[in-house]
């Protein structure tokens, strides 16, 4: 398993100002706390912490924290940022004991996507509703991630909570305490799209019978008329040849 470790420092100056002053010189400050030891006020330096929260295991691990020529064992707890610059604002550390249960977030990893069933014979689309979830159980036993496989996934059917395989040791917080194990994870769908078109092109073709069906009688009408015209001719040329005898007569 990945290894973590942070260096950080005591500060005593605290508040707005004194934070301030600590980010313009590369700082972010900090608190380490739990385990019913004194709160400490920290800071640690600002890029090295910047590049390990771009690794996600950085989230989900136990933490070695170095301050003071001493070593804890901790979790990073709560994270803030600065609205819109890539700015680390504050950071949270809890220690841990190892014979107490703890409760993190940890990312849900979706395997097998490019073999899911329902996406290569069945025209469907992964639908990722959650991508991680809150777990409970002793630090040794702290997943760095939930694995979902998708391989066996058809059209329509979604994961829920309750359908997550958990490694030994862990739960589900939400669960543990009552919570919605029908919670949707992932599901895998027919694109609304695909629904849209498929509509009107058989709105097309049913018009397009429909109007194949028609066009015999349509033409059958006209070759009638036709029929009736010749006709009509035939009578007119009669009477002139009928006109021509009694003038000969006369």
């Amino acid at each position: 398993m990945q290894q973590f470790e942070v260096q950080a420092e005591s500060r005593k100056e605290q508040g707005k100002g004194a934070s301030r002053r600590l980010r313009r010189d590369g700082k972010v400050p900090g608190i380490l706390y739990g385990t019913g030891k004194e709160a400490l006020p920290i800071m640690v330096g600002h890029e090295e912490l910047k590049h390990q929260l771009d690794q996600e295991a950085f989230f989900s691990h136990i933490l070695t924290l170095h301050l003071g020529g001493k070593s804890e064992r901790v979790v990073l707890k709560d994270l803030q940022r600065h609205p819109f610059r890539p700015l680390i604002v504050h950071v949270d550390f809890q220690r841990i004991a190892e014979d107490k249960e703890l409760t993190m977030r940890v990312p849900i990893h979706f395997l097998n996507e490019e073999r899911c069933v329902g996406v290569r014979t069945g025209g469907g689309v992964i639908n990722h509703i959650t991508t991680e979830v809150e777990v409970s159980c002793l630090p040794k036993d702290l997943p760095e991630f939930i694995a979902v496989d998708l391989a066996d996934i058809n059209v329509g059917v979604t994961l829920h909570l309750s359908d997550l395989q958990l490694p030994p040791g862990v739960t589900i917080y939400a669960l543990k305490h009552g919570g919605d194990a029908t919670l949707p994870v992932v599901s895998v769908h027919i694109p609304r799209a695909i629904e849209v078109e498929e509509a009107p092109v058989e709105a097309v073709e049913a018009a397009a019978a429909t109007a194949e069906a028609a066009a015999p009688a349509a033409e059958g009408g006209a070759v009638a008329d036709k029929d009736k015209d010749k006709d009509k001719d035939k009578d007119k040329d009669k009477d002139k040849d009928k006109a021509k005898a009694k003038d000969k007569k006369g």
